[in-house]
């Protein structure tokens, strides 16, 4: 597989050029064909499906997976990655490859801290990452619009408008990415002063002021709100509270303590130079198992406590396993053989900033994981609670994000 780097050192140099190769593109992948899907004679069936999934999930957590996706269409289609790749899969394509996200549905978007503190607005999902054609990520973010534009019981007009307007934002923002350098590309990013812009232009004044409390609302969820919500002090140490099957504290004894140590030492390796400095001054407090999502129920995912120069120093991090993309199977296979460093490699590619701490480990029975901080200003909205306005603005402002990530890579 031709790597995301070495694609981009073959790409024609000019605008006009890549405007060509556009056009040549639409012979095997017309635009009008975008929008139409029938299902293949042999279709394989979409419960077999998503159960053949399970396999690699913890047994006891499939009723809660099964039950937060039956809850509608849109959750259903939230944890259904599988079943849509491989309906785009079995499709003419355009060959215009990018840098996927895989599942660039509109819940997959959201804002959290860059490095320098700055709350932004990217892509906060990439489980499924992989190089493949670029209208595979567009499909699946504006039929995620349509789905919970049905699911909010807007009229059939006001969902067609909230979807064309996130293909359109995406249309028109690449088209201004392809004028750009790619140095211009790189440092573009959707901070608090674009989210106030988008929302003026959405709302006036009003939408503004909606952006201002967004970003609020973003910086008060740090690592301390976790630490708060999640631990509890016990003889004057933080642990981890019981929760289950949401959140179950795992015992750390004499025997399993050296082997967790170990296993933060290779993350520790796969950090930046100056970000392993800093995570060296950190120590091992808890674990705990956490649900997270909804496609990824089932999946193991760990939360650690981590403690710095005292006891007010404290740090939670995410692991999460990674398996193979389900966009696999339709693309090509991966150029990485460890499924976390996929994960961090694309991850790196198309946000405008990642986490300090995005690294990865492979653990016990040979399985995959990554690793990032659990709530670093991280927020999304509820849909549901979004009026056809609002949500229009957000399809926008997505389609604007993934066009951007697409343009980096």
């Amino acid at each position: 597989m031709v790597s995301p780097n070495r694609r981009a050192s073959h790409r024609p140099a000019t605008a006009a050029a890549r405007a060509t190769l556009g056009l040549e593109a639409r012979k095997s992948a017309p635009r009008s064909s975008l929008a139409q899907w029938s299902p293949m004679p042999d279709r394989q069936n979409v419960v077999e499906q998503l159960a053949g999934q399970e396999v690699e999930r913890v047994p006891r957590l499939l009723p809660l997976r099964h039950s937060r996706m039956s809850v509608n269409p849109f959750t259903f289609y939230r944890g259904s990655a599988l079943t849509m790749a491989a309906d785009l899969g079995s499709r003419p394509n355009s060959g215009l490859q990018v840098q996927l996200c895989g599942d660039a549905h509109l819940s997959n978007f959201g804002l959290f801290a860059a490095p320098d503190r700055a709350v932004i607005f990217d892509i906060n999902d990439f489980d499924e990452t992989l190089p493949g054609p670029f209208e595979f990520d567009v499909a699946r973010l504006t039929t995620s619009f349509t789905l919970a534009g049905q699911n909010n019981g807007f009229s059939s007009i006001e969902i067609e408008n909230i979807t064309r307007a996130a293909a359109a934002s995406y249309r028109n923002s690449m088209a201004g990415f392809a004028q750009m350098g790619e140095l211009d590309i790189w440092y573009t990013r959707t901070d608090s002063s674009v989210l106030q812009s988008w929302g003026r232009d959405a709302a006036g004044k009003k939408g503004a002021q909606v952006a201002d409390r967004t970003v609020a609302k973003a910086q008060k969820r740090t690592s301390w709100s976790a630490i708060n919500k999640m631990t509890e002090l016990v003889d004057g140490q933080r642990r981890f509270i019981n929760s289950p099957p949401l959140l179950v504290r795992i015992e750390v004894g004499a025997a399993v303590h050296p082997l967790l140590t170990g296993l933060l030492e290779q993350y520790r390796d796969t950090l930046i130079d100056d970000r392993r400095e800093l995570f060296g001054r950190y120590k091992l407090v808890d674990i705990g198992h956490k649900v997270v999502g909804v496609g990824s129920v089932g999946l193991l995912a760990f939360v650690i406590l981590l403690q710095g120069r005292d006891e007010s120093d404290l740090l939670v991090l995410q692991v999460k396993q990674a398996v193979r993309s389900v966009l696999e199977p339709f693309t090509a296979p991966s150029e990485f053989e460890q499924q976390g460093e996929r994960v961090v490699s694309g991850q790196r590619i198309t946000q405008a900033a990642s986490d300090i701490f995005l690294g990865w480990i492979r653990g016990a029975q040979g399985r995959d994981f990554y690793i990032r901080q659990l709530r670093d200003m991280k927020w999304s909205p509820d849909v549901t609670l979004l009026n056809p306005g609002t949500l229009q603005a957000y399809a926008m402002i997505c389609g604007n994000t993934l066009a951007r990530a697409h343009a980096r890579s």
